[in-house]
C-alpha cells in the first residue's frame, strides 16, 4: 500500500526498502502554499537569529556563528537580483543581484542600519621645531626693540622748556633751529646762540596737519620783555620763554620741544650720504657760502647747511628761507624714515649718533615721543599738508632800538591760529604770506 507521496509505506525493514527519514531531516516538500513541511514541523522551536544578509565574499572564511553547507539546514533563499530604483544607476564591477552600497547593512524588517566603525582618528603632525623658531625669533625682535628703546632714552640730550600751560586740542610741536656759529668757520659768524629758524608742527583732531614757519624776525610781545623780535626770546630766557612766547603768540600749547643744532643739519645729512634738494635759480652767496645752480641736485652736509641759511641772494628774503628750510627738514626725514635706513644698521647707527649730537629735547621726551612726532612730522610734510607762514603785513617793518622787523598781520593773526588749531584749511593748500 503506498502513501500519498507514491513511496512504498512498508516499514518492515524489506531488503530494497528505504528506510524511512526522520521527519525533522526529511527532504524539503512544499504544500501548497509553498512552504517546506520540515518548516511546519519546527514551528513550535524558536527560530535562530538572524547573522546577516549579506553572504561572504568568495575566499573569505565565515565567521562564528554562520551556518556552514554542512550544517544539514536547508540553504537560505536566494534573493532576486534587485532592481536599481529611483534611477539609480548600478555601481560599476557589481554582480548581479548584489546589494547597492547604498542599502547595505540595511535589515529586512525595518531595523537601524549597522554602522560601519569610524575611522581611526589621523595623528596630527607636531610643528614643534616650527613653533619653537618662530618664538626664538619673536623673543630677539622684542629684545631688539627694547633694547633700541633703551639706548635712545639714554642718550637723548634734553632741556627744561615746557610751560606747563592747560593743555590744549591736538599736538602741538615746536620745531627750532639754534643758530650758534661754534664749529662754523664761515665769513656769517655772530657771538652767542639765536634761534634761525621757528616752526610750529600741529596735528589737529580733525583737519589736515600744518607746518607753519615763523620768520625770526616776526616783531611780537615777549612775556617781561616788551616787543622785539621774536628770537630774542631765546636770548633772553632760553627754550622755555621762547616756548612762552610763542603760545601766547599762537595760542596753542606746546606738547614736544625740538632743538636742531646750527651745524647738526650738515652731520644729519652725510650721515645719510646727501639729500636731494631743488631750488629754480642760480645762486653765488659769499655770506652762506652757498654755490648753486638753477634745478635739483643731490646736496652734502655743507651744501645743505647753507641752503637752509642764505636769504640775502633770495628775493624773498626770510620767507624764501623759511621755504628752503622745510625743504631741507623734508628731505632729512623722508631718507631717515625710509626701509633702507630704518633697516640698515650700518645706516642707522651713524645717523641716531649724529642726530643725537644735533638734536635737544624738551625734559620728560622718550622713544614714543619720537615716534609720534615722526609721524607728525612726515604728515605735516605730505600733499595734504597745510604750510606756510602767518599773514604778514610789513617785511621791512622798522622800530626804533630794535632794527628792522618782520610786521604779522593784526586783522588776520587771530582767526589764522584759530583755523590751524581747527584744521579749518583745505588740505595740502600753502597759506598766510604776505599779500
Amino acid at each position: 500500500m503506498s502513501d500519498s507521496s507514491g513511496r512504498s509505506g512498508n516499514g518492515d525493514g524489506a531488503p530494497g526498502a528505504r528506510r524511512p527519514m526522520p521527519p525533522s531531516i526529511q527532504p524539503g516538500q512544499r504544500d501548497a502554499a509553498g512552504r517546506a513541511r520540515g518548516s511546519q514541523q519546527r514551528s513550535d522551536q524558536p527560530s535562530p537569529s538572524r547573522r546577516s544578509v549579506i553572504p561572504p565574499a568568495q575566499g573569505q572564511p565565515r565567521t562564528s556563528g554562520q551556518p556552514s553547507s554542512g550544517s544539514g539546514r536547508p540553504p537560505a533563499p536566494q534573493r532576486a537580483p534587485q532592481q536599481p530604483q529611483n534611477g539609480e544607476r548600478s555601481q560599476p564591477g557589481s554582480r548581479p543581484g548584489s546589494i547597492p552600497p547604498s542599502q547595505r547593512g540595511a535589515r529586512p524588517d525595518g531595523a537601524s542600519q549597522v554602522q560601519a566603525p569610524p575611522p581611526a582618528p589621523r595623528r596630527r603632525k607636531r610643528h614643534r621645531p616650527c613653533l619653537t623658531a618662530f618664538l626664538v625669533i619673536l623673543a630677539l625682535i622684542v629684545a631688539g626693540l627694547i633694547a633700541l628703546v633703551v639706548w635712545i632714552n639714554s642718550n637723548l640730550q634734553t632741556v627744561p622748556a615746557l610751560s606747563g600751560a592747560p593743555d590744549t586740542p591736538g599736538d602741538t610741536y615746536l620745531i627750532v633751529g639754534g643758530d650758534s656759529r661754534e664749529g662754523w668757520d664761515g665769513p656769517d659768524t655772530v657771538e652767542g646762540q639765536r634761534t634761525d629758524t621757528i616752526m610750529v608742527l600741529h596735528r589737529p583732531e580733525e583737519g589736515p596737519t600744518a607746518l607753519i614757519s615763523i620768520p625770526r624776525d616776526s616783531y611780537v610781545e615777549i612775556p617781561g620783555n616788551g616787543s622785539n623780535k621774536i628770537n630774542a626770546a631765546y636770548v633772553f630766557g632760553g627754550p622755555e620763554l621762547l616756548v612762552e612766547t610763542v603760545e601766547d603768540l599762537t595760542g596753542l600749547t606746546v606738547d614736544t620741544y625740538m632743538e636742531v643744532g646750527f651745524t647738526g643739519v650738515g652731520e644729519i645729512v652725510d650721515a645719510l650720504g646727501g639729500v636731494e634738494l631743488c631750488y629754480d635759480q642760480d645762486v653765488s652767496d659769499w655770506r652762506s657760502q652757498l654755490e648753486w645752480e638753477a634745478g635739483c641736485h643731490m646736496a652734502d652736509g655743507d651744501t645743505a647747511l647753507a641752503f637752509s641759511r642764505m636769504r640775502y641772494s633770495d628775493p624773498l628774503g626770510d620767507i624764501g628761507r623759511a621755504q628752503r628750510q622745510r625743504q631741507v627738514v623734508g628731505a632729512v626725514a623722508e631718507e631717515v624714515l625710509k626701509p633702507s635706513t630704518l633697516l640698515n644698521p650700518t645706516k642707522l647707527v651713524p645717523v641716531a649718533n649724529a642726530a643725537f649730537d644735533a638734536f635737544t629735547f624738551n625734559e620728560g621726551t622718550t622713544a614714543f615721543d619720537l615716534g609720534q612726532m615722526a609721524l607728525a612730522l612726515r604728515s605735516g610734510l605730505g600733499d595734504q599738508a597745510v604750510t606756510g607762514t602767518p599773514p604778514i603785513a610789513n617785511l621791512g617793518y622798522r622800530v626804533q632800538g630794535v632794527g628792522s622787523t618782520v610786521l604779522l598781520d593784526p586783522d588776520q593773526i587771530d582767526q589764522f591760529w584759530d583755523d590751524i588749531a581747527d584744521g579749518a584749511f583745505e588740505p595740502g593748500s600753502a597759506v598766510g604770506g604776505i599779500e
